[in-house]
């Protein structure tokens, strides 16, 4: 009898071994593959791909709360009829106050963004977004409304801005965390060129979108769904805009100014077109102009103020992009509120026409960038920014890949310390 208890215990004791064995080689085999994937997750290719797909979901995230509201809203403040006074110019604010506060807000993001990194800032801005669209699902008056809609501006400020400014930072100098202030980049004539290109070739689309509606209905009798499905068309031409541009710039490169004004062009020969039509599907072929031509603008000349920040002043991104965001702002904050006035006092098609006119004369503006590929960097500013250490992801990926081409390869450095870069790698700023 003790001796099959003495067994049974065996048994028991040699089944609890054999049992923490496995559990043990299951939890060294997922330690290992922890460790495979935290190597993989090292690979700066990799990784630059991550830090892509995060800005792409959060400027895709920022776009869609700006656009699912604005068929929404008007429809919905009518029914709460809390309302009182003029409600177009009520409406009209509520929608342009995203795009102030953003204006307001932007230079002091573009300088935060230039001395502590982009990662925070664009965390910042979308945990403000979270708390913008939790807001707007439970907004029922008109105040908590514009709150939302102000609160989504502050954070399209950080993670806009953060989020273009990363993925221009092509790393291939020294991290540099001290960047030109916003003011000089303001008074640079050729970002000043670039700015007031990006403002005005998005004045159609941001005049369009608040006055569009009406017209349909009073020209065209168009139904709902045709006034909700106006811009969806132009999705398309538009993403073949890129696609194109990106394309050339690749090949002939010195040719961005040329891409922007033939832009500028198309823009204001759709906006021409507009009151011309009689018909829903007359309408598609001049609002996928407009939406073709803002992609070859904005394709061409974001680009472009990368590169004039790398030679004429400082490989810091942040407030030369807070600028553009500026651009669009300023467009975006008029339009709401401005567009509709004019249509009042002069009507849709002095509007259009007006629109046209200044995409038109404004393209050969961008003659004053035909030479801006031929320009070299300039270390004139750099010289004297502080050394100081990587700050955030995205800036230590680019520290690590810089340590291991030192390693690895041999660069030609010039007195002040400053990498040389071969003719064809200045060319590269598309």
């Amino acid at each position: 009898m003790d001796t099959k208890g003495i067994t049974e215990d065996h048994g028991a004791a040699h089944g609890a071994g054999d049992l923490a064995q496995s559990a043990a080689m299951k939890l060294s085999e997922i330690g290992e593959r922890t460790k495979q994937l935290g190597t993989k997750f090292k690979d700066p290719e990799r990784q630059r791909r991550i830090i892509l797909v995060i800005v792409c979901v959060a400027l895709l995230l920022d776009n869609m709360l700006y656009m699912v509201i604005v068929p929404i809203i008007p429809d919905y403040l009518a029914e709460l009829q809390t309302t009182k006074g003029n409600f177009d110019l009520q409406i009209g604010v509520l929608f342009a106050s995203k795009a102030i506060l953003q204006l307001l807000v932007n230079p002091l993001t573009g300088t935060f963004i230039d001395r502590v990194g982009y990662d925070l800032p664009l965390f910042i801005g979308l945990i403000i977004m979270f708390f913008s669209t939790c807001l707007f699902a439970f907004a029922d008056n008109y105040v908590s409304l514009f709150a939302a809609r102000s609160l989504q501006g502050l954070g399209s400020a950080f993670a806009d801005t953060s989020g273009i400014a990363m993925i221009a930072d092509k790393g291939e100098r020294e991290n540099m965390p001290v960047g030109t202030p916003i003011y000089k980049l303001m008074i640079d004539p050729y970002i000043a060129v670039v700015a007031g290109a990006l403002t005005t070739c998005n004045i159609p689309l941001a005049f369009l979108e608040p006055t569009i509606a009406n017209w349909m209905e009073e020209t065209m009798h168009s139904s709902q769904w045709e006034i909700g499905l106006a811009w969806l068309p132009a999705f398309f031409p538009h993403v073949l805009g890129v696609y194109i541009t990106v394309k050339l710039a690749a090949k002939y490169p010195h040719l961005q100014w040329f891409y922007g004004a033939l832009g500028m062009v198309i823009i204001g020969a759709s906006s021409c077109t507009v009151p011309a039509c009689k018909t829903f599907g007359q309408l598609m072929g001049p609002l996928c102009g407009i939406c073709f031509g803002i992609a070859l603008v904005d394709t061409a000349l974001l680009p472009t103020l990368a590169f004039l920040v790398d030679v004429r002043h400082v490989s810091v991104y942040g407030s030369v992009y807070a600028i553009a965001d500026i651009s669009y702002c300023v467009a975006y904050a008029l339009g709401p509120v401005v567009a509709g006035q004019i249509v009042h006092d002069l009507g849709f098609i002095q509007l259009n026409l007006g629109m046209g006119l200044a995409n038109v004369l404004y393209a050969p503006a961008l003659l004053l960038l035909k030479n801006v590929c031929q320009m070299k960097p300039s270390n004139s500013e750099r010289g004297m920014l502080l050394e100081e250490g990587p700050t955030g992801l995205y800036d230590t990926i680019k520290t690590q890949e810089r340590e291991r081409k030192r390693k690895g390869l041999s660069n030609v450095v010039d007195e002040n310390g400053i990498a040389k870069y071969s003719e064809e790698e200045s060319f590269e700023y598309a």
